[in-house]
């Protein structure tokens, strides 16, 4: 997910929005298979990051039997997966900050991508720390509200006790923050009470955004942010541009 304020971009035709969901799913699978295997427990209550992956799943409507299998395969001792996270950062067109979180089994193979996905469209890839330090890392659950059903002071409320920092009211939605140790709590309560969620998971927030003027700009942010997207390594981007 590469921002905050376009929930209501669906996908024109069903077989676009299958063949993002089956990408999607793949890409959580990693992370699945990851946190088991650096937390060493395929038992979300036994292991915080797993809890996190888990909660972003079922926030992406991926089957439980889906995310089951996974958590089995990772434990299985034939399993030769061997994915790590890389994070790469770098400049979009005018000085956009951009954060592109990638989990791969070849670091030359996804460097060698990225690289040639910022060049291609009015970017470059900077050195690491060149912009992490603009944004906050953050738990971040946006719940449904299309229907406007939702009572504002009552999903506040419910957020807040169970120890969110900020709740902020969106088009269609409500935008949920943590501080990323009180995540699994919150995403827990809210779910609880059965709140429908659109995305649930780690994120990070740039302090400030960038408009973009230029015709050229947006389409080349937009071109780039798509190619990140569809890059099996890639997980999420994170970018301080100003989409409204």
């Amino acid at each position: 997910m590469s921002g905050h304020s376009k929930w209501h971009n669906i996908q024109k035709t069903k077989g676009a929005a299958d063949a993002k969901r089956a990408q999607a799913f793949t890409k959580i699978a990693r992370e699945i298979i990851v946190a088991v295997k650096e937390g060493g427990s395929g038992d979300p209550a036994n292991n915080s990051r797993l809890a996190t992956v888990i909660a972003k799943a079922k926030a992406a409507n991926m089957p439980n039997d889906n995310i089951k299998r996974t958590i089995e395969k990772a434990l299985g001792s034939g399993n030769a997966d061997n994915f790590e996270r890389v994070t790469y950062e770098g400049y979009g067109p005018s000085g956009v900050a951009i954060i592109v979180d990638a989990m791969t089994d070849n670091r030359n193979r996804t460097a060698s991508e990225v690289r040639h996905h910022f060049d291609k469209y009015g970017g470059n890839l900077g050195a690491t720390g060149c912009v992490s330090w603009s944004f906050d890392e953050k738990g971040v659950i946006v719940v449904d509200n299309e229907d406007e059903e939702i009572d504002e002071d009552t999903i506040m409320l419910s957020a807040l006790e169970a120890g969110a920092d900020d709740v902020k009211t969106e088009e269609g939605v409500f935008e949920i923050y943590t501080s990323p140790e009180a995540f699994s709590a919150v995403n827990d309560a809210l779910a609880a009470e059965g709140y429908h969620f659109l995305s649930a998971q780690i994120e990070m927030v740039p302090q400030n955004y960038i408009k973009l003027t230029d015709p050229e700009d947006i389409k080349n942010m937009e071109k780039m942010i798509e190619m990140f997207e569809d890059n099996d390594d890639v997980q999420n981007v994170w970018h301080n541009w100003d989409e409204e």
